[in-house]
């Protein structure tokens, strides 16, 4: 199984040349389950179209629209299977009221393997928000437990956090919050090669945010991830790390898909043989 993520950068830059791109690359890729972050509603469908992909939008699910909805984009999922919205979680406090991402829960029945919850969220942004970060991901691990299934959970989106933030540090084990902890795997760090990076001033359409809000030349971070479900959540079942890699990394004929890259992960996934009785 194949699983993708990408922040789209809503309708910035060349808007109709990158969501040709995507969607070229879409259909390459084969991806099972999408994420995509800062996705207007009516760019989804351009997104998809010819990828046999079926999606959901967060607007199709809020009962009412965040701010700036309209114009930063919310979130996304695709999936192979037709899948069910399990919650449209709204991470919004009133330190980061003007965030319009909502994180989207779903429910995707595997061909002869169950339902698997795939969760995509989108983090506080800000450099200084890791307080805000925190707070989130909390809420994540409580949404999980909520609709957790016996399949191992997937999470892909835009963490907007370093590896080594407290954020991500609780995701993967390393660190409690709140007295809390929990574990996920980092897809990257088991099968990825090099840094990862997926923000970068490598990038153009990334220069001019990253003079905006770092201002520090050479910038680059690994800030969009996929996580998958630990066996002491799921003690019955596996989701082993094939693959993970960069994707949408080069430009298409100039044309540079959005300002992050996106990641790119295979999965074997599969329930474990049932102990003999007694």
């Amino acid at each position: 199984m194949r699983v993708l993520t990408l922040n789209v950068w809503n309708s910035r830059g060349d808007a109709a040349a990158r969501t040709a791109v995507i969607n070229e690359g879409l259909r390459q890729y084969e991806p099972d389950l999408v994420a995509l972050q800062e996705v207007l509603p009516d760019q989804l469908p351009e997104l998809l179209d010819g990828t046999g992909l079926h999606g959901t939008h967060q607007a199709q699910t809020a009962a009412t629209q965040p701010p700036y909805e309209d114009r930063y984009g919310g979130t996304a999922v695709a999936t192979r299977w037709p899948h069910r919205v399990a919650e449209a979680l709204d991470q919004r406090g009133v330190d980061a009221p003007d965030l319009p991402w909502l994180t989207l829960a779903v429910h995707v029945p595997l061909p002869d393997l169950g339902d698997v919850l795939f969760v995509a969220p989108t983090t506080s942004f800000r450099l200084d928000a890791e307080a805000q970060r925190e707070r989130q991901v909390l809420a994540l691990s409580d949404l999980d437990a909520r609709h957790r299934t016996a399949l191992p959970t997937i999470m892909a989106g835009d963490f907007n956090a370093d590896p080594d933030t407290a954020g991500i540090r609780y995701l993967t084990g390393r660190q409690s919050l709140s007295g809390r902890s929990t574990h996920f795997h980092d897809a990257w760090e088991i099968a990825g090669e090099g840094p990862g990076h997926t923000w970068s001033a490598d990038n153009p359409n990334a220069a001019e945010d990253i003079e905006r809000l770092v201002r520090q030349p050479g910038h680059r971070r690994r800030i969009d991830y996929v996580f998958v479900g630990s066996p002491h959540a799921h003690p019955t079942a596996f989701a082993r790390v094939r693959g993970a890699g960069t994707a949408f990394d080069k430009p298409v004929d100039g044309v540079w898909a959005s300002d992050h890259y996106g990641v790119v992960v295979d999965l074997e996934m599969g329930l474990l043989p049932a102990l003999p009785a007694g």
